[in-house]
């Protein structure tokens, strides 16, 4: 096919880059993340860039950038105490979840202001927020700063998971009892959708999906549509 539009990805503005970018990756997982301030006040904001980056030890990623070239509440509180909670957004939160995204001054808890109830964590000091089935505390490992400076990758290895078990067996967390929730492009968010299973060719650490394995999540076609 030859009718594709190129775009030069050297020459784009932030903005530009940003609304391909986030059109191209997609869906993206929602870390919706706890952080306490030096005053105690706990920040929680939404991020969909973010993902696991390592098994061993447990770690994830969430990148955040700078807005209108101040850091974040997320991000310095982050910077300042090397600790943070990701809290998974499912279909049943989704809608508290996105209030969180509002502008809120630095001094303002969305906690606080929108009511949202927490739970202690027990290795770091930010809670945990109680609505979500899934939540991961989580230790700064390392903080990259990309590209231009806009954005800065905060790795963070997960020191405690707490598991709903609604959504986990003992072993493994069931994907279709979480209804875990994606970000898409623009002002959208999507559910799991129709799930296509085909079995690793590859054994995976822990054998998770793979051909020898016999663990399929409780899929219902009616709860799908």
């Amino acid at each position: 096919m030859s009718d594709f539009v190129y775009v030069d990805g050297r020459g784009l503005d932030t903005d530009a880059a940003y609304r391909l970018i986030i059109g191209c990756v997609t869906p993206r997982p929602v870390a919706w993340i706890t952080t306490v301030d030096a005053q105690g006040r706990v920040n929680a904001a939404p991020f969909s860039s973010y993902n696991y980056v390592s098994t061993s030890p447990p770690m994830v990623a969430v990148n955040i950038a700078t807005r209108a070239g101040a850091v974040k509440d997320t991000a310095r509180n982050i910077q300042a105490s090397g600790e943070f909670v990701v809290n998974v957004a499912t279909e049943a939160c989704m809608d508290l979840m996105h209030r969180c995204g509002e502008d809120y001054a630095p001094d303002v808890s969305e906690a606080d202001a929108l009511g949202i109830e927490l739970l202690p964590s027990r290795q770091v000091a930010p809670p945990r927020i109680a609505v979500t089935p899934v939540q991961m505390e989580c230790r700064l490992d390392q903080a990259v700063v990309l590209g231009r400076g806009v954005n800065t990758l905060y790795i963070g290895e997960v020191v405690a998971f707490h598991l709903s078990p609604q959504v986990y067996d003992g072993q493994r967390i069931d994907s279709v009892k979480l209804r875990p929730i994606a970000r898409l492009g623009g002002p959208y968010y999507a559910g799991l959708g129709e799930i296509f299973h085909r079995p690793m060719l590859q054994r995976p650490p822990g054998g998770e999906g793979w051909a020898g394995s016999t663990f399929s999540p409780s899929i219902d076609k009616k709860d799908l549509a």
